[in-house]
């Protein structure tokens, strides 16, 4: 695992201020502290800091052609690396070392922007060709690895690992996009391609992008691979679901290739446990394999992850931290470089530091709710969507709307419709009641929360506008696949991706996720959603093949999740921190919010009547962002 950086001169020779590159390389030393060096061409400088995982000593990058006419930066594993050297080598190409990078030197040479089709793996790729003046840039088709990019006054396009590595050039612009603030207090992240600065963007995953001489905007990046939308009915058979675990083996096995300490997160989950089963039948010696728990019940999953431990015999490591550990708060937003919600990123900071003390590299089981539709909210989804397919469109929102309105006295309401989310959620289509359903504030809650002033910049907009985006690519697809869909490119990437690559290349540990392996994915995302979810069970197909390889508790266990414990933490030890951030002369004057309203949801919570836990926890990470510009 790596960090990379390049300045990029299309309409000059203009060589790239040396200083200021090597200024944001510097930036994510985190992210390779074993090595790194530069690349300098007119018009061009590359830059990368290095991880060191294969091939220890012979894979230096920036890595070049001998006669310097083809230079790459890489970021990532390419899992098939042998295979494709085999293949590049019969073609008459010569190799000098024994790593991924050089394959991908040669793929470009052989395929040109096409050599992505052939890589295998997680990746963010910069690859410098001196014949045609040109930069390309690409991204894993998953999205496990991030690319930054933005081009400056003077027309000086910058790429780079993290939003950091583009802030330290002189140049960049820091204006705010006022669209990504409205789908921040949505999501809780702001989703690809946008960045919350106005001019800076995220390739988004399975895109590529080729900038060529004499450019003067840029380009409309190409996307080279998407989730599958159709589906075999073969797949639905007993026979093809069995194969789900040969398949899952194999993507677990080729990323267990490494010449440092590799190891496992073990919470505990289906998904994880899973893993390591895997991973225990592939392997001789016993895997190492970490745990985080809390010292209250609530939140502890550590039983279930030491019963895996204890069938598999693992090398198993268990830190238990206080419900009340909070001192990363403060450093949260430097970590993330923009406005980033999600409060489990304390304990997945805490586990990736844990487990960098044993291991270089960790497997983990991220991903799997997204494939195998383990998400509880999935099932409640279709439950909504039974619903709508009874009533048209506009007699719901006849009867709903004013329902909502009438909240919480509806205790002769079934279960599921006993939430004012649902009630709202009942009078939309499916896409927009799923997006109303996942909000952090819902859309008349951010009407309260915005200013006028800001909600007149918005002009109109609406972070629906997210899913609406993706929506037109499921026409196939049924109601669950839908939301799973819009998930992968949305929730996955922005959230669950970005949390642990950020946390785990703060330790420089690197990570790899074997449900997201695309070559899964493309098999598993075919299985019809009844073999996923059964009678309100997710991942039904997947539980089901594990019961030879895992105990029944782990698998059938309600779901816990990786939380900590906001609304106690406000209403106590951190009651006077949330006042201080939320309140802060830089919330009250900066115009996006309406004062009355913050004051409003802080005592609220504070006093008891309203959990707001989860919106007041966005404010206070986007105050900590405010803090640091």
């Amino acid at each position: 695992m790596c960090g990379i950086a390049g300045i990029y001169f299309p309409t000059s020779q203009q060589q790239p201020d040396a200083d200021t590159l090597r200024q944001m390389n510097d930036s994510q030393l985190h992210r390779g502290p074993d090595a790194g060096d530069y690349f300098f061409a007119p018009g061009v400088g590359l830059a990368h800091r290095r991880l060191s995982i294969i091939d220890l000593d012979g894979s230096p990058q920036p890595m070049r052609t001998p006669d310097n006419s083809v230079c790459v930066v890489f970021n990532g594993e390419i899992y098939n690396f042998k295979e494709l050297r085999t293949e590049l080598q019969a073609k008459g190409y010569q190799f000098i070392s024994q790593g991924d990078t050089e394959t991908i030197l040669h793929a470009w040479r052989e395929w040109g922007v096409d050599c992505v089709h052939h890589l295998r793996g997680m990746f963010a790729i910069g690859i410098w060709d001196a014949k045609t003046q040109s930069l390309f840039l690409a991204r894993d088709r998953l999205g496990v690895k991030p690319m930054f990019y933005s081009l400056l006054p003077g027309n000086e396009f910058i790429f780079g690992s993290e939003l950091k590595v583009l802030k330290q050039h002189p140049k960049f612009d820091r204006t705010l996009r006022h669209t990504a603030i409205e789908d921040y207090f949505t999501f809780g992240y702001v989703p690809e391609p946008y960045t919350i600065y106005q001019h800076c963007f995220k390739l988004e995953p399975g895109y590529r992008m080729l900038l060529t001489p004499g450019m003067t905007s840029l380009p409309e990046p190409e996307q080279y691979w998407d989730i599958p939308t159709e589906w075999s009915k073969d797949v639905t058979s007993t026979e093809a679901q069995n194969e789900l675990v040969t398949r899952f083996k194999e993507a677990v096995g080729i990323r267990m290739v490494a010449d440092v300490p590799l190891g496992a997160f073990l919470s505990g989950g289906v998904d994880s446990s899973a893993v390591v089963a895997m991973m225990s039948q592939l392997q001789s010696e016993p895997v190492n394999t970490c745990a985080i728990g809390f010292d209250v019940p609530t939140f502890n999953e550590t039983e279930f992850a030491q019963m895996v431990a204890d069938r598999y015999h693992t090398n198993h490591s268990v830190q238990v931290v206080s419900q009340n550990d909070f001192e990363l708060i403060d450093m949260l937003p430097s970590l993330y470089d923009e406005p980033y919600a999600d409060s489990s990123a304390m304990p997945t900071y805490r586990v990736c530091q844990m487990a960098r003390k044993k291991v270089t590299v960790a497997l983990s089981g991220d991903g799997g709710d997204e494939v195998f539709a383990g998400y509880r909210r999935y099932n409640m989804h279709l439950h909504e969507d039974k619903v709508r397919n009874l009533l048209p469109l506009g007699l719901r929102k006849a009867i709903f709307t004013p329902l909502g309105k009438l909240y919480p006295k509806l205790d002769w309401a079934p279960k599921f419709l006993r939430a004012k989310t649902t009630f709202q959620s009942m009078a939309m289509d499916s896409v927009e009641g799923y997006h109303n359903s996942i909000s952090i504030l819902r859309a008349d809650e951010r009407e309260k929360l915005f200013s006028a002033d800001f909600k007149q910049k918005l002009n109109g907009y609406n972070s629906l506008q997210v899913f609406r985006r993706y929506q037109k690519n499921t026409q196939a697809l049924d109601p669950l696949k839908t939301v799973q869909y819009l998930d992968l490119k949305t929730y996955l990437v922005g959230d669950i991706l970005t949390k642990v690559d950020r946390a785990s290349m703060a330790h420089s540990l690197e990570v790899r996720v074997p449900f997201l392996d695309h070559k899964f994915i493309e098999w598993a995302f075919k299985l019809e959603s009844s073999a996923n979810l059964q009678n309100g069970v997710g991942k039904f197909s997947l539980k089901k093949l594990m019961e030879p390889h895992l105990p029944h508790d782990v698998l059938y266990r309600k779901k816990m999740g990786f939380s900590v414990p906001l609304a106690d933490w406000f209403r106590g030890p951190l009651q006077q921190k949330l006042q201080d951030c939320v309140l802060s002369e830089r919330m009250l004057s900066c115009g996006i919010f309406d004062p009355a309203q913050l004051k409003r949801l802080v005592k609220d919570h504070i006093s008891g009547l309203k959990d707001n836990s989860a919106s007041l926890w966005t404010l206070m990470m986007f105050d900590g962002f405010l803090r640091l510009e």
